[in-house]
């Protein structure tokens, strides 16, 4: 018995008939009718009765009827699951990104889904709206988009995967003058430094502030939102950070204090209804464990007493010696090869 005969077997058997399954499976019949000879054969009893110009099932092709569909979903899914880690292993992953989320968490999410697929080429495409973002993957440029969520947008999909939280970060030495936490009514006046207007980040930022009676104090504006946190470290002013983003700046010596209240957003992926190609899929799973894990992480080490940027430094620490020690021993780039 083998899953040709079955597939012939079932083939007649949802057809009503040779004939019209040899048709189906564009065979011709005489090859059909041998291998069901075959089957039963092989299984020692008949599988159909005829009456009249039909044929029927018999007792013994009843049995195998359920038997045979279950094996053929176990090998076609078997089929699939191989076909889908090809296609992961050779795929392609486009990103729509909210320009002020390039950095974090695009670039992390992106990255690392690299890390756990390097036969996957990715490109990330940049807009400085929510709505320009939706509009590429509606249109099919972009499989997935990431954003600042919700969005008035009723066909596309939109899942919620992470609090992003803001802290403010001071020039290396400004420990002393500063509380644990700050209080968004205390940086009247204080300096600033801030990315281009109009952007998404700097608009929303300006409006909580002023929203708590604050007149934004922009000392220094840049075009480029990587220029801020260097502009800061030189002691050009304070800024207001994603907390990821601040844990970088905290390496170089910033000084990084949470606010209260505290400055939150909600951020999360957008792709269009349907299935998705086997690297997007795979790109939101892998995502969505990432994100789950680094939650959990912060979460535990804040019930045991830390405050909030104290385990995320934890966890970011932990995270990258994990990286670091996959690179050793399994670098992505090329090796020297002494020989």
């Amino acid at each position: 018995m083998d899953l040709r005969q079955l597939r012939y077997f079932l083939a007649v058997v949802d057809e009503g008939g040779v004939h019209r399954a040899a048709a189906a499976l564009h065979v011709a019949q005489p090859s059909l009718s041998q291998a069901l000879r075959k089957l039963e054969h092989d299984l020692g009893a008949n599988l159909f009765h005829r009456i009249g110009r039909r044929l029927v099932l018999s007792p013994a092709g009843e049995a195998l009827l359920g038997p045979a569909r279950q094996m053929l979903r176990t090998v076609d899914a078997a089929y699939d699951a191989v076909r889908e880690v090809a296609d992961v292993e050779a795929g392609r992953l486009d990103v729509a990104s909210l320009a002020d989320l390039s950095a974090d968490p695009t670039a992390i999410w992106v990255a690392r889904f690299r890390v756990a697929n390097r036969g996957v080429t990715a490109r990330v495409e940049e807009r400085g709206y929510a709505a320009q973002v939706a509009d590429l993957v509606r249109t099919g440029e972009c499989e997935i988009g990431v954003t600042v969520l919700p969005l008035p947008e009723e066909y596309l999909a939109q899942e919620r995967l992470l609090t992003q939280h803001f802290v403010l970060i001071t020039p290396p030495g400004s420990e002393e003058a500063l509380p644990a936490t700050v209080s968004l009514a205390s940086l009247s006046g204080v300096p600033l430094v801030m990315g281009e207007r109009h952007a998404t980040t700097r608009e929303w930022v300006e409006s909580t502030l002023r929203a708590h009676g604050v007149e934004p104090s922009v000392a220094v504006e840049v075009p480029q939102r990587g220029a801020v946190i260097p502009m800061v470290l030189n002691g050009a002013g304070a800024a207001v950070v994603p907390l990821r983003l601040a844990l970088d700046a905290r390496l170089h010596d910033a000084v990084v204090r949470e606010l209260d209240p505290p400055l939150t957003r909600e951020v999360g992926l957008l792709h269009r209804p349907g299935a998705l190609t086997a690297a997007a899929a795979a790109f939101l799973a892998h995502t969505r464990d990432g994100v789950a894990s680094w939650s959990r992480a912060v979460e535990r080490r804040r019930r045991a007493g830390a405050g909030l940027i104290e385990a995320a430094a934890s966890t970011e620490r932990s995270v990258r010696h994990r990286l670091r020690s996959g690179f050793a021993s399994d670098p992505p780039a090329p090796t020297h090869d002494d020989r």
